[in-house]
């Protein structure tokens, strides 16, 4: 029997799925395919949380394709060939992908095409992840925007003006997936462990109030979309839409991480390297011991130090502490922010390499759009400001008003004058 595969990847979702439409009108079976992939999880913790999610998921997953008298063949190994034992096992007629922007996922996916077509398979790539993809928003000279504003203005005349709102719904009717019952894995067969960390179901009343309230860490005000866009488990035209009807300001931080995504896709010397190459030169001082006391909430700085161990503990933290942190790392203790962003990607739930990036290079004023190198976050001040009773600080640090808590590692006006100047000799 021919089939068609549906490959799940950051998608995991049944209905509302661009590509798993495509693939199920196609007329042809469908089987689900999931690949835990050796390249991308070979140096996560057996009991990373967000493989723990991702195969909590397919198992729900799995139970709904149950009804339907089929199941997802999980998998976990090199793609390569895993693809080419798919190929031997199946008369296969098609692949549908929804598409991926990460230099890895890209090289991976002209590596499968390259094999699929061997066997005179196509290969079907769409657009699921994002609005506007790769080079649709472009400036009037055909070139990548790397200004946020200009991008998001140009974004939003596009879509006031495109057909970009349809939703891909299934037909519940025309389901055609392939009758099989394969063995789910248990989360121990497959090499990993269950973690205590746990990703939090999304929230979206707190859409029509996020301008007023996002800044302020104690509420706890925000909508925990993260982990939820990072892996597809909810479209992303649907949160646009609840973001055009409810809150403008919303709507923009989901610009801002399609602005991320195209400038991952159009600059990816990013991933490792300075989007402003004049600060290549930066003298990073790199102190391991600095970095462990801001990596374990150590650093005397209350508002750092609660973000670093909600982080730590929970595998979250709010957008503005993340701000805060980054740019204490960077300019305060002046450590490269490829640290930072390496170890905000071990530990967040919501980790994306576009947008972690992306923040990283922003807070370190190295990137596109990016904080100028001498606006330097005074961490105090900002505690002032957005959490002036310490009611954040409390619940993440119980010994703070206890004399165990540490005293500020370094003086706020020497760090600030330390950083300046070593920029300014980075380019003079």
């Amino acid at each position: 029997m021919k089939i068609n595969i549906f490959w799940f990847r950051r998608d995991l979702r049944l209905d509302d799925n661009t590509a798993l439409n495509y693939a199920l009108s196609d007329g042809i079976p469908v089987l689900a395919v999931y690949i835990f992939d050796t390249g991308i999880i070979e140096e996560y913790p057996a009991d990373d949380p967000k493989i723990s999610f991702v195969w909590e998921t397919l198992s729900s997953l799995n139970n709904e394709l149950d009804k339907h008298d089929s199941s997802i063949l999980v998998l976990k190994g090199n793609p390569e060939t895993l693809w080419r034992k798919l190929l031997d096992s199946y008369d296969i007629n098609a692949v549908f992908i929804n598409k991926e922007y990460e230099p890895y996922s890209i090289s991976r996916d002209l590596k499968i095409e390259s094999i699929l077509r061997e066997k005179s398979v196509k290969l079907h790539r769409f657009k699921d992840q994002v609005i506007f993809e790769e080079r649709e928003i472009l400036k009037s000279d055909n070139n990548p925007y790397t200004l946020f504003t200009p991008y998001k203005n140009k974004w939003l005349q596009k879509f006031s003006r495109t057909a970009n709102r349809e939703v891909h719904f299934s037909d519940k009717k025309k389901l055609n997936y392939f009758r099989a019952s394969f063995p789910f894995p248990s989360i121990e067969e497959m090499g990993f462990k269950e973690s205590s960390i746990k990703v939090k179901p999304y929230d979206l009343s707190v859409v029509k109030s996020y301008d007023k309230y996002r800044e302020f860490p104690s509420l706890d005000k925000t909508s925990y979309l993260g982990p939820h866009l990072r892996f597809g488990t909810v479209n992303i035209r649907k949160i646009v839409d609840i973001g055009i009807r409810e809150n403008v300001v919303f709507l923009n931080e989901l610009i801002w991480r399609e602005f991320f995504m195209q400038i991952l896709f159009n600059f990816p010397n990013v991933v490792t390297g300075n989007f402003r190459s004049k600060y290549d030169n930066v003298p990073w001082r790199n102190d391991e011991s600095d970095f462990e006391k801001w990596s374990n909430g150590q650093t005397g700085f209350p508002l750092v130090d609660a973000g670093m161990r909600q982080l730590n503990e929970t595998g979250y933290m709010h957008n503005r502490v993340r701000m805060i942190t980054a740019g204490f790392l960077c300019k305060q203790l002046l450590i490269d922010w490829r640290w930072g962003e390496v170890y905000f990607a071990s530990k967040l739930l919501d980790y994306e390499l576009s947008s972690n990036n992306g923040n990283w290079q922003w807070a370190a004023g190295t990137g596109c759009d990016a904080a100028q190198y001498f606006r330097v976050f005074n961490p105090e001040t900002q505690r002032i400001k957005f959490d002036r009773h310490r009611e954040y600080i409390r619940r993440w640090i119980p010994e703070i008003d206890k004399p165990d808590y540490p005293e500020p590692m370094v003086d706020h006006i020497f760090a600030r004058n330390r950083v300046v100047e070593a920029y300014r000799s980075s380019f003079l």
